[in-house]
C-alpha cells in the first residue's frame, strides 16, 4: 500500500511555488502553474497535480523553456483569438488570453483561442470550467508527443492528444470530461511505475509491438488509443485541428523539436467556446431544460456523470482542509524546495 501523506490547502501553493522557484521560472508563470496545480490536486488529480512539479522542473533543466517570457496576445476583428506563448509554459498565456475569448464568444456566439510556441504540461479540464463558469459551452485539445500508436501500428505517431468539454449547468457543477485519447494517460503510467504495479491490458506495447503491463516497458514502447479504430480516429483529428489548423506542430514535431531532452511537449492548444444565449434561439431556459432531463435520465438508473466522483473529492478536502499525496512524492518535492 503507498503511504499517504496529509497537505494542509494552503500548503499546495506554497510548496509548488517553492520549486518552481527554485527551478527558475519568474513570478507571473509560478502563480498560474500553481493556481492549476491547486485545481487538481483539490480535485484528488494525482497524476495531474503536485506531481506535475517534477515535469516542470525536467523541462526547465533541458534548457528549451523561458520561464520568464511574456505571452503576446493578438485579437484582430474576427472570433478567433491568437496566444502567443513565445516559447513558455502554456498557462500564463491562456490565462491572459480569456477574457477577449470571453468576451468575443458573447460578441459572436462562438469563438476560438490558439495558443501557440507553449510547453504544456496540464490538465484541460480546469480551462474549459473557467469558461462553463461563465455560462458558456466550451472544448479544449492539444496534441503531445508521439507516444501512441495508431490502430494497427506498432511505434508512436500520435499524442496521448486528450480532448475536454464542459457544459455550464445553473446552480450546479458544470458537465465536464477531459480524457485522453490514449487508452492511459502518460502519467498515469509513470504513477503505475512509481508505485511498482502492472498496467492493466491492452493500453500499451513494448518497443517490439508486443502487449505489455510492464510501465517501464510501456515508456520505451508506445501506449495505444482507446476503441480501436475510432480513438485512432479521434487522435487524428485532434493533431490536425491542435496542430496544422492553428500553424503549430504535431505530436510527432513536438517528439523531434524535444531531441530527447525531456520535460513537458512543445506544440499548441486549441480552444473552441459558444454561448447559448446565441445558439438557443432566445430560449435559453427552455434548452437548459432539456439538457438537465438528460443528465437526470443518466443519474435515475444508475449511471455516473463524467467528473461527479472529482467534485465529491473538492467537497470533501475543502471540507477537511486538506489533501492527500504519495509519502514519496512529498518527499522528492520538498528535496527540489
Amino acid at each position: 500500500m503507498v503511504k499517504m501523506k496529509q497537505l494542509a490547502l494552503q500548503e499546495i501553493k506554497s510548496l509548488s511555488l517553492s520549486v518552481l522557484d527554485r527551478a527558475g521560472y519568474g513570478s507571473a508563470h509560478a502563480q498560474s502553474i500553481a493556481a492549476m496545480l491547486y485545481t487538481c490536486q483539490l480535485d484528488d488529480c494525482q497524476s495531474h497535480g503536485l506531481f506535475r512539479l517534477l515535469m516542470c522542473a525536467q523541462t526547465m533543466q533541458a534548457g528549451k523553456i523561458d520561464g520568464h517570457v511574456a505571452p503576446v496576445i493578438e485579437t484582430g476583428d474576427n472570433a478567433i483569438v491568437r496566444a502567443d506563448a513565445r516559447g513558455g509554459m502554456s498557462l500564463l498565456a491562456f490565462e491572459q488570453a480569456l477574457p477577449s475569448l470571453i468576451e468575443k464568444t458573447r460578441k459572436n456566439g462562438i469563438a476560438a483561442l490558439a495558443v501557440n510556441n507553449c510547453f504544456h504540461f496540464s490538465a484541460l479540464w480546469p480551462e474549459v470550467e473557467a469558461l462553463s463558469s461563465q455560462g458558456l459551452a466550451a472544448m479544449a485539445m492539444v496534441p503531445s508527443h508521439s507516444w501512441v500508436a495508431p490502430a494497427g501500428g506498432k511505434r508512436g505517431s500520435l499524442g496521448t492528444n486528450p480532448l475536454a468539454f464542459s457544459w455550464p449547468r445553473r446552480s450546479r457543477d458544470p458537465f465536464t470530461f477531459d480524457f485522453a485519447t490514449s487508452g492511459f494517460a502518460r502519467g498515469e503510467i509513470e504513477l503505475y511505475k512509481r508505485a511498482g504495479k502492472p498496467l492493466p491490458e491492452g493500453v500499451a506495447i513494448d518497443k517490439a509491438g508486443n502487449p505489455t503491463t510492464d510501465p517501464q516497458a510501456a515508456l520505451d514502447g508506445a501506449m495505444l488509443t482507446f476503441g480501436g479504430y475510432k480513438g485512432s480516429a479521434l487522435s487524428i483529428m485532434i493533431e490536425l485541428l491542435a496542430g496544422p489548423l492553428i500553424d503549430d506542430l504535431t505530436s510527432l514535431e513536438s517528439m523531434e523539436f524535444a531531441a530527447g531532452t525531456g520535460g513537458a511537449p512543445y506544440h499548441g492548444e486549441i480552444l473552441l467556446a459558444f454561448d447559448p444565449a446565441h445558439f438557443s434561439g432566445g430560449r435559453v431556459a427552455e434548452n437548459d431544460a432539456r439538457a438537465e432531463r438528460l443528465f437526470a435520465d443518466i443519474v435515475d438508473q444508475g449511471a455516473r456523470l463524467p467528473s461527479q466522483r472529482r467534485f465529491a473529492a473538492r467537497a470533501r478536502n475543502l471540507a477537511r482542509g486538506y489533501v492527500e499525496i504519495p509519502q514519496a512524492l512529498y518527499e522528492d518535492l520538498q528535496a527540489m524546495c
